[in-house]
């Protein structure tokens, strides 16, 4: 009679039957399918089957079959009836499948098997998991998720090897019931789908009619690029290549872009002046480590004016409003780190600092010996010249030779096992040439400058193991306190920052900046401080599925300057930074920084995601910020956004999305992307309207595509990144 294994002790005693005491422990757990069920194994043939079938885990892989046969010296599971095997990034299905659970390496009479976005069934599967290599025969691949695929390739003979290439001989392409065409031999990359055309066309108030049309090509794995050929019924033809090459791992890889536009109504620069019409820029990026600690890096960015990024090429605009251009080598080292750059000026409408060069050596924090004590420093020397925009005719450019070293030690203790404090003292050297620049007056000068402090912290939890809540997904609480004060004392150094020339200066900023060095890295704007930093850190976590997840974290900061500047304020704003996340799926972010002295909020940033499933989600945010006469003339933003995701089904979705400013009461920006899925395609119309309060509106309607197996963007980037879905 065969034995009957309740489902409490299904995986011991399986184990104890299947795996003699001599073999090596494993990981495997069988159990039943049905909670209730049990397990019945035969000693004969060594099958273990259930009712409604079995269930094996091991690490992340769990096959599921109605019955199993399990070897444990080889870690080999022979499983029947309706099998399925899944791991994170790829599923088996099959009558029969022989998998090893510890090479990975799989054999089937018929399968089905799914590595987006290539999906393949077949006959005389064999995978050798070792190389990742998967071999077929009689074997269909489609890029088409659907039960009958509108295309699909069939082949007598199939190789498959994940992420890189799909081989297939003696192969007929079906477009439905019909073939269409025979490959004696087919390869195809899975890296970059090769030789593919991109098209956009659309209309936009500021262009008239456009299409903008790139071709992917493809060479090798070392070269691929793209053409891109834009017409613009009232700018004109603008056309351009770009060029992505992978030289390997010692020469590096890299990419070159080039557009260029004969603009029809190209307007005027800040001075008032035409631009003209002849517009280009011109992109080169590429990066080498010829070792595993040496990297080079080289970024040119040329534009013939200061506005044809933000006309033609959106997207890049709204990342970075000033690229900058420089040449960069670094190594490093277990505790140090050595950078020289090369910072020239290639666009004279920017103001730039040039470094020509500028070399640094920082000793990252290490311990003195067998001492106490931890030793870190910042030396560099080099060449600077402030150049301002060419369309600033008030200011003159200046440059200098520069030198400057910080050494600094600190003593880390512990008390009482849990109180942390750790003095510090240090000093800084700088030496400047003598200024030069027509209009200068700097002599030659160096300045010390001495640094001291301490910081005091400690870190206590606690836990309840009390606490549930369904609402919020709370399965008992840790609470995480870290309280900080950090005091730094820097007197007045014997050269104060409007005696020097100013490269690397203090630039406004809505955070606070760092108060110790090195963070504090405006090394020409130094100057006296004595000021404590208090921040408080509060952290819960909570159990959830997915193991200990944080449910809030929530942080306090300000400054208490015991002898302010004459910029400054005894006490500056009071910032709170929250992450709360009440469910997995949901997650509210919170800026706040408060005005002690006035007793008002001067900014606010909060943003609401809420994403349950793949049906809808919703995103609310607000942005206040108040006048501040320290960033200048403006009049602050009270600006409310919103984007809600809805599919209706499994063809069509559609996303709204709206930018209200509350202080004006303008609705200044406005999409509506109506999405259809064309099963290996997906399509986009949006509509785009934009209030400029300058100039007449811009609106823009445009059509969108993209091959769901070689997607056009990334995911999620058509939320991020609205502006893509109307162009570059």
């Amino acid at each position: 009679m065969k034995p009957l294994l309740t489902l409490a002790f299904s995986f011991w005693f399986s184990v104890a039957i299947l795996f003699p005491a001599a073999a090596a422990p494993t990981a495997w757990e069988i159990r039943a399918q049905n909670a209730e069920g049990e397990l019945e194994y035969d000693p004969g043939t060594g099958s273990i089957t259930a009712p409604r079938g079995v269930i094996v885990t091991y690490s992340n892989i769990v096959l599921t079959a109605e019955r199993v046969t399990a070897n444990a010296d080889l870690g080999e599971i022979v499983a029947e009836g309706a099998v399925t095997i899944k791991a994170a990034d790829r599923f088996w299905t099959g009558d029969r499948i022989r998998y090893n659970f510890k090479t990975g390496n799989i054999s089937s009479d018929t399968f089905k098997t799914g590595y987006e976005p290539i999906f393949i069934k077949g006959e005389g599967l064999a995978a050798d998991m070792s190389n990742k290599v998967f071999s077929a025969t009689n074997a269909v691949i489609t890029t088409d998720n659907y039960e009958k695929p509108g295309h699909r390739l069939r082949a007598r003979q199939l190789t498959f090897v994940p992420g890189d290439y799909v081989e297939a001989r003696d192969a007929t392409l079906f477009l439905g019931p019909v073939p269409v065409f025979y490959f004696p031999y087919y390869h195809r990359s899975l890296k970059r789908h090769p030789n593919n055309l991109e098209f956009t066309p659309g209309y936009r108030s500021l262009y008239g009619p456009y299409l903008l049309s790139t071709y992917n090509w493809y060479w090798s794995e070392q070269l691929s690029g793209a053409i891109h050929a834009d017409v613009r019924e009232r700018r004109g033809l603008g056309v351009g290549p770009d060029l992505d090459y992978q030289l390997g791992k010692t020469f590096g890889d890299g990419k070159l872009s080039y557009y260029y536009l004969d603009d029809h109504d190209p307007g005027l620069d800040p001075i008032g002046k035409p631009i003209r019409e002849y517009r280009q820029r011109l992109s080169f990026t590429h990066l080498a480590n010829p070792t595993s600690n040496l990297t080079a890096k080289i970024v040119a960015r040329y534009q013939s004016d200061p506005y044809i990024v933000r006309d033609f090429f959106e997207s890049e605009y709204r990342r970075n409003v000033q690229p900058n251009s420089f040449a960069e080598i670094n190594q490093l080292w277990s505790n140090w780190s050595l950078d020289a750059i090369a910072q020239p000026r290639l666009n004279n409408f920017f103001e730039t600092i040039e470094r020509l060069p500028d070399i640094k050596l920082t000793g990252f924090r290490q311990q003195l010996g067998v001492s106490p004590l931890y030793y870190e420093s910042e030396s560099s020397a080099g060449y600077f010249r402030r150049r301002f925009a060419s369309t600033n005719t008030t200011l003159v450019d200046f440059a200098a030779w520069r030198g400057d070293t910080y050494h600094q030690v600190t003593l880390p203790q512990t008390f009482f096992g849990w109180l942390n404090f750790t003095p510090r003292v240090g000093g800084r050297f700088t030496y400047y040439s003598e200024s030069e620049g027509r209009g200068t007056a700097l002599d030659e000068t160096t300045r010390a400058v001495f640094n001291t402090g301490a910081e005091v912290s400690f870190k206590a939890s606690r836990v309840w193991t009390g606490p549930e809540n369904r609402l919020f997904d709370v399965h008992e609480l840790r609470h995480i306190i870290e309280p900080s004060i950090n005091y730094v004392y820097v007197p007045s150094p014997n050269r104060r920052p409007p005696e020097l020339p100013q490269f690397d200066y203090e630039v406004q900023t809505l955070r606070l900046l760092p108060i110790e060095f090195p963070d504090y890295n405006a090394i020409d704007s130094i100057d006296s401080q004595n000021v404590f930093r208090f921040t408080l850190r509060n952290k819960l976590q909570t159990k959830r599925a997915e193991g200990v997840d944080t449910l809030l974290n929530w942080a306090l900061y300000t400054d208490w300057r015991l002898r302010p500047r004459t910029n400054q304020t005894t006490f500056a704003n009071i910032y709170s930074d929250l992450d709360f996340r009440p469910r997995s799926w949901i997650t509210l972010n919170s800026q706040l920084r408060y005005d002690i002295a006035e007793g008002r909020l001067l900014e606010s940033n909060h943003r609401l995601v809420v994403q349950p499933n793949n049906v809808w989600s919703v995103s609310l945010g607000h942005r206040y910020l108040g006048p501040d006469p320290a960033l200048g003339p403006v009049p602050g933003h009270n600006l409310i956004t919103s984007s809600i995701y809805y599919r209706f089904n499994e063809n069509w979705g559609a996303r709204v999305s709206h930018h209200f400013e509350a202080r004006d009461g303008v609705l200044e920006e406005q999409y509506y992307t109506l999405y259809r899925d064309l099963r290996s395609w997906t399509a986009a119309v949006t509509v785009r309207l934009r209030e400029n309060r300058i100039g007449p509106e811009d609106f823009t309607v445009a059509l969108t595509f993209s091959l769901k197996a070689f997607p056009r963007f990334a995911l999620g980037e058509d939320s991020d990144r609205p502006s893509r879905l109307v162009g570059y």
